[in-house]
């Protein structure tokens, strides 16, 4: 079909230096979320982590970006990702079980092993925050060639997010933080849902002029007491 992702024709895409495995029905991850990988290993150099979970993970390249970056540091860390696309699976698993990481298929943090609950360090989560009347105009290479499922985010955007900032409290380990991406015009909505948790907010901001998107570039970070 035409005007498929280069990325996709390719088989890899780069980000954060390193060439990860995708491929058709699997969403490209942008430029603009290495702005969540900066936050966590940012995170991580104030509280040492020991597990990171990736949710939404698409071909996993987030979690796999900030894996590395903690061991390169010198911390020893378990990963684990989950998708509900069967073809991000696929390709998360391509990337993430060399580093030693665990891949899941199902919604959100159903499908993780329950033994996890309050311990999780650093939760990443790439879910789709774009309003759904916005997806016909977006990029054709987006809503024709990636799942509507890794794009659509409800009437405001933050339906998919709503559920994780819920629940993230029981998952994550005190001190233990959410990171997520938002476009700029819903961060105040998004720091009320996080303050609503019982989370405490902050907003990280990507000052690049060049950033190729407009609406990206912001990272809500939730951290529990």
């Amino acid at each position: 079909m035409a005007g498929e992702p280069l990325e996709h024709l390719l088989g890899w895409v780069e980000f954060a230096g390193r060439r990860w495995s995708v491929g058709p029905r699997v969403f490209v991850p942008r430029r603009r979320t290495e702005l969540m990988v900066r936050a966590a290993l940012d995170r991580a150099a104030v509280r040492p982590p020991g597990l990171v979970v990736d949710l939404c993970c698409g071909c996993g390249a987030v979690g796999g970006a900030v894996a590395l970056g903690l061991r390169d540091a010198g911390y020893d860390v378990a990963l684990y990702a989950a998708d509900v696309e069967p073809a991000a699976v696929v390709h998360a698993r391509r990337n993430l079980e060399p580093l030693g990481g665990v891949v899941v298929e199902g919604d959100l943090l159903a499908p993780l092993p329950r033994d996890l609950r309050g311990r999780v360090d650093l939760l990443l989560c790439n879910a789709p925050y774009v309003p759904t009347d916005a997806i016909p105009t977006m990029p054709p290479e987006a809503r024709n060639h990636e799942p509507t499922v890794a794009l659509d985010g409800g009437g405001d955007g933050l339906d998919v997010l709503r559920r994780v900032v819920d629940a993230a409290p029981g998952w994550l380990a005190p001190g233990g933080s959410l990171f997520f991406e938002v476009g700029t015009g819903q961060v105040s909505a998004a720091r009320e849902l996080v303050a609503a948790a019982g989370l405490r907010p902050t907003v990280v901001t990507d000052e690049d002029p060049d950033a190729d998107d407009a609406t990206g570039g912001t990272v809500v970070v939730a951290t529990r007491s």
